[in-house]
């Protein structure tokens, strides 16, 4: 960013490239108390497990943690964190403009190749003393991430170069997103034009709509970031590099007859058994 308006774009303009208010640029952010983190790790925690829960019940359930913070606090941290219930209501984060918003076009679609339908998300990720925000890219059909980026801010820069990182190794038939600001801006909206994607967006307030992603959040954090309590940003980020390769690429899904995210996005050959014999499938990839 530059600081000073004559030396380059006027910060009005560099602000909406980055899809950041003015007035944030001069904001000189504190460190979090304790408590903010505590509160904010905990409610991550809850709503990981209950993702159908609001401010109002993860209050009630702090409450009866001993936890004394107000409603109105956990709905402010709970909008900071880029998440919100499944359920009719409020959305999270203010969207764009009315020609941004797309619908959904998987009600009756089931992912049947590689490349038919990605799905991107954002989640937040603890670290000892602060969090971070992961964005991920996941190709339904195989439950292969794509790709994958990590920012101490939610603004939009590491979205967007979730993507592009994205369609320059593939591009998908349909790209699906909740209707949040960083999915109905124009910088995001116009790179998927670009290529011929078929944009859709959930239902507001129907976060049940992008429910591979909630699923991959759910092992994410269970099986990594729980376990793994970052200390610091590089840790999360290594820590992360590691994990992501062994989802793709060694941990065997249920939901995939056991075979990786990888097998079933690259067609490898398969060992499958029909009637009690075993033969290999070749499954197909489809780039573009």
């Amino acid at each position: 960013m530059v600081e000073q308006e004559n030396k380059g774009l006027p910060l009005s303009q560099q602000a909406d490239l980055l899809g950041l208010s003015r007035s944030s640029l001069y904001y000189q952010p504190g460190s979090p108390s304790e408590k903010e983190i505590r509160i904010k790790h905990r409610i991550d925690e809850i709503y990981t497990q209950y993702p159908f829960y609001g401010s109002r019940r993860i209050h009630q359930q702090l409450r009866r943690e001993g936890e004394v913070v107000g409603e109105n606090t956990i709905a402010k941290y709970m909008r900071e964190m880029g998440i919100a219930a499944i359920c009719p209501g409020p959305n999270l984060s203010k969207r764009q403009k009315a020609a941004y918003v797309y619908p959904y076009l998987l009600g009756n679609v089931t992912p049947s190749y590689p490349n038919h339908v990605w799905g991107i998300d954002i989640t937040y990720i603890r670290l000892q003393k602060g969090w971070m925000y992961l964005v991920a890219i996941l190709d339904w059909f195989s439950r292969f991430v794509v790709s994958w980026q990590l920012s101490d801010t939610l603004a939009l820069p590491f979205v967007v170069t979730a993507v592009d990182q994205a369609l320059a190794q593939a591009t998908p038939a349909i790209f699906n997103s909740d209707q949040g600001s960083h999915f109905t801006s124009p910088q995001y909206v116009e790179r998927l034009k670009a290529v011929g994607v078929q944009i859709s967006m959930d239902g507001k307030g129907r976060a049940i709509d992008n429910i591979r992603t909630e699923r991959l959040w759910r092992s994410v954090k269970y099986e990594e970031v729980y376990l793994s309590e970052y200390a610091n940003p590089r840790e999360a980020r290594l820590g992360l590099t590691r994990y992501w390769h062994f989802y793709n690429h060694e941990r065997p899904h249920q939901s995939l007859d056991y075979a990786t995210p990888a097998e079933m996005y690259f067609g490898r050959l398969l060992p499958i058994t029909i009637n009690g014999g075993k033969r290999s499938l070749t499954l197909p990839h489809i780039l573009s």
